[in-house]
């Protein structure tokens, strides 16, 4: 036996490994990859590349006829048609398949070892380095395209937030529900090769359809910025996940199942370092994609207007995704390729509805019952079938309360990502809301180990019965906690959010940039509010049908000004005493909201009595008015400090402003100018994030020691639970129980009538909670049993039955020859 993550599905022989976040880690049994047809030798290989370029496999996938080129028997390959688009695609063939024989050429001359008709590499089949170089690229692509999706949603789309994560989970169900249906094509008609060729043929495309739908200059005729037809982005986006689904979905159950394919029986150390070497790479691919895509999304690309550059943030994973295929086609000729068997879930499948059919045909009293429903398939299929269909219903049975606990885990991704966009992410460098996920993979890689060297060895020692349901029941109770650590967090982020106006309420700011103190009379008889010099109030709430005007008293004069407000809006009063008047401007702010993704705005008010031009860094405020004010702008980098310069008609002055925080608005009004130095005062309008991105750790953390108790556990428990030859259907429920987890998170997001997203957090820890305790009952009626005790007392009484009927036709044919 072989030691990855799980044994597979399809056949019997199939494995799916693809580490913990797959649902499986190394370190567990798996069955044995059947004996394939075997490979040609080094010499049989070589003439094969320089003969058979013309296999019309790709070409025809293509849609266009190949022919060799008149040079020599391993020349490229030329293309029939002449169109532009021929012609490309032509090239495209020909450097691929060009590319691939250099490549055959290069290793074969290093790695010149066969062992039977594998050539070998290091002391593996060469194939396989293909094969693990292409799970990283398709999982880089997966995860880093995942990782900004989110986001993706909420600012280029402008869904709120409830849509987006409805779509966002609805998305990965997909991901989950389709590997059942690769698995079906790959072991009933394709066979793995083709269906991993084809299905990520669609995959690369659907990436690169969505990196096309996010340019933001597809529509944007009018040149303003914003798309004209916001419904072409969107479509082109809904068709580049579908296929996306399709493809990632479609080639989950077969890549490592395929790589277990090229090792001989007598390889079994090569194929346990393999699967460990697959699982790195689905690490490795998830941990760099999460690390790096976020942070391209967070560069600003355009023609018309720099925005966040979700076309190249989705751009290199398609482009990744091309890679892989590349890479997987150049390794074709090395690989084994066995023949479709035909898939064990749809003989269960059969055996299942026929027990029910036949059990609802004779469900008269006048037919004695049996002892198991299951038993009325008896009439069909063999003993054995029936009771190793009798030995999966029990495990899936337990899988019944799961769904619940993938609701919670596949968050991180959704409304944890959306959490992080109202916190501070200073770790003395940019850290992206998106790019907090990665916390995930690294405690991962370093739990699993840590788990399995040191705390079950250390549990064993104590003489504590610590079970494989019993760690999944504590792997769901930490799921849970980690909801009530995120509920907590998100208080702490509300506490320290700015209150904005609700429906009939207005809010009024109000600034004195004099130098004598003031009071401003809010009418009628509302309430009177006195203001320093150079000070400013907070918000001011008011109900907007009340308030009509309001009077500003400094030293000795005194003005009103009636009120004109609108519902839901945040105005700023900013006013100044002069000898003989009082200055003041109104400006309505237009922000009701913090800003996204942790940026800042900034604006200024001149208060000089000359106009004023103002930059701050590369930003050109233009030219203000005497106690004016500009509209608020984006500062590019918050956290940073930037050179404030006034130009003047007689001099320019300078100053350096504040280090700006995230998420924050402010005002500057200028004061002074004084020997080239810029004398100005800061005002915080809204406050920056303060809840620092650090505190989402303790969650991460917690949901990881979930992780590792729950779904590398419980794929153990399940293929320790189950005969060979069933673990595809195990494996085809334990993804199904994920797809169902994120259909419960968007059917929440779609109809949940809870407004404080604490309060989401705490129900779903809720019913986490109330779950474990279900899985915890239904557990402890659970008997662990031996599938191969089992299957070999079939086998003796099979072997008994045989020898019976032996026995009887000797005598048979005795009492024959007698007569």
């Amino acid at each position: 036996m072989g030691r990855c993550g799980g044994a597979g599905w399809g056949s019997p022989e199939r494995v799916a490994v693809a580490g913990p976040r797959e649902g499986c880690r190394p370190g567990m049994s798996i069955p044995p990859a059947a004996s394939v047809r075997a490979g040609s030798s080094c010499r049989d290989r070589a003439d094969s590349v320089a003969k058979g370029l013309a296999r019309p496999g790709l070409p025809l996938l293509l849609g266009v006829g190949l022919r060799k080129s008149p040079a020599t028997p391993g020349s490229l390959l030329s293309l029939r048609g002449s169109s532009p688009s021929a012609n490309a695609v032509s090239w495209f063939i020909r450097a691929c398949l060009e590319t691939r024989v250099r490549a055959e050429s290069w290793c074969l001359g290093l790695c010149g070892k066969t062992t039977g008709k594998s050539v070998l590499c290091f002391g593996f089949p060469l194939s396989i380095f293909f094969i693990v170089i292409n799970e990283f690229c398709e999982r880089f692509s997966y995860y880093g395209m995942k990782a900004v999706l989110t986001l993706y949603f909420t600012r280029f789309l402008h869904w709120d937030d409830n849509f987006a994560t409805a779509i966002y989970h609805t998305f990965v169900a997909l991901c989950y529900l389709t590997p059942i249906l690769g698995a079906i094509i790959a072991d009933s008609w394709l066979g793995k090769f083709k269906t991993i060729l084809y299905l990520s043929i669609v995959y690369a495309i659907g990436q690169t359809v969505l990196s096309v739908g996010s340019i933001n200059d597809l529509t944007d005729h009018n040149q303003d910025g914003s798309p004209d037809a916001i419904a072409v982005n969107v479509a082109l986006s809904m068709v580049g996940l579908i296929l996306i689904a399709f493809g990632t979905g479609g080639i989950k159950p077969c890549v490592s199942a395929f790589g277990g394919d090229q090792f001989e029986d007598d390889q079994e150390k090569q194929r346990s370092t393999f699967f460990s070497l697959f699982y790195l790479s689905i690490n490795a691919g998830s941990l760099l994609s999460t690390l790096i895509t976020p942070t391209i999304r967070a560069s600003e690309c355009g023609i018309h207007s720099k925005q966040e550059c979700y076309p190249l943030a989705f751009g290199v994973p398609a482009i990744l995704m091309a890679v892989a295929l590349v890479v997987f086609v150049i390794g074709s000729r090395m690989y084994k390729k066995a023949k479709p068997q035909g898939n064990v879930m749809l003989e269960v499948s059969k055996c299942v509805g026929f027990a029910i059919k036949n059990r609802f045909r004779h469900r008269s009293k006048e037919f004695p019952k049996r002892e198991h429903w299951l038993d009325w398939a008896s009439d069909k299929y063999d003993k054995r079938l029936i009771a190793q269909i009798k030995m999966v219903l029990r495990v899936l049975f337990l899988y019944i309360p799961l769904p619940m606990f993938w609701a919670v885990f596949d968050q991180q991704g959704s409304r944890w990502t959306l959490q992080a966009t109202a916190m501070n992410g200073d770790f003395g460098f940019k850290i992206q809301p998106d790019q907090m996920q990665i916390v995930n993979p690294i405690l991962i890689v370093i739990m699993v180990p840590v788990a399995d060297s040191l705390i079950y060895p250390l549990i064993k020692k104590c003489k504590l019965n610590f079970t494989p349901l019993k760690k999944m029941t504590v792997g769901m109770f930490l799921g849970s906690m980690a909801f009530v650590a995120a509920a907590l967090v998100q208080v702490q982020i509300d506490n320290h959010n700015p209150v904005f106006p609700a429906a009939g309420q207005t809010q009024i700011k109000l600034i004195n940039l004099g130098a004598v103190p003031a009071t401003v009379q809010f009418q009628p008889q509302l309430q009177s509010v006195e203001v320093e010099p150079n000070k400013e109030t907070g918000y001011l709430t008011f109900e907007t049908s009340k308030l009509l005007s309001l009077n500003v008293i400094s030293a000795n004069e005194n003005k009103t000004r009636h009120l004109e407000l609108q519902e839901e809006q945040r105005y700023t009063l900013a006013f100044k005493w002069v000898p003989t008047d009082i200055n003041f401007t109104w400006v309505e702010d237009n922000v009701t909201s913090k800003p996204e993704d942790g940026k800042s705005l900034v604006r200024f008010i001149n208060n000089f009595s000359f106009p004023v031009n103002v930059t701050m860094g590369d930003m050109d405020f233009g030219v203000l008015e005497p106690f004016s004010v500009s509209n608020y702008s984006i500062i590019p980098h918050a956290g940073w400090s930037y050179t404030i310069k006034a130009t003047m008609p007689q001099d320019t002055c300078t100053v350096n402003s504040m280090q700006f925080g995230y998420g924050a608005a402010y005002t500057i009004s200028l004061d002074d100018c004084v020997e080239k130095n810029l004398f100005i005062t800061h005002f915080e309008d809204i406050a920056p994030n303060t809840v620092h991105m650090a505190w989402q750790i303790p969650q991460y953390f917690l949901l990881t020691c979930a992780e590792v108790l729950f779904s590398v556990t419980g794929l153990e428990f399940s293929y320790s639970q189950a005969p060979s030859n069933m673990k595809s259907v195990l494996q085809a429920g334990w993804l199904l129980t994920v797809a169902v987890g994120n259909i419960i998170v968007l059917i929440v997001a779609g109809v949940s009538a809870i407004q404080q997203q604490w309060a989401e957090y705490v129900l779903f820890a809720a019913l986490l909670l109330v779950v474990c305790v279900i899985f915890a009952i239904m557990a402890s009626f659970y008997t662990y049993i031996d599938p191969n005790e089992i299957e070999a007392q079939f086998s003796k009484e099979e072997k008994e039955e045989d020898k019976k009927d032996q026995d009887t036709n000797e005598k048979e044919a005795e009492a024959h020859s007698q007569l």
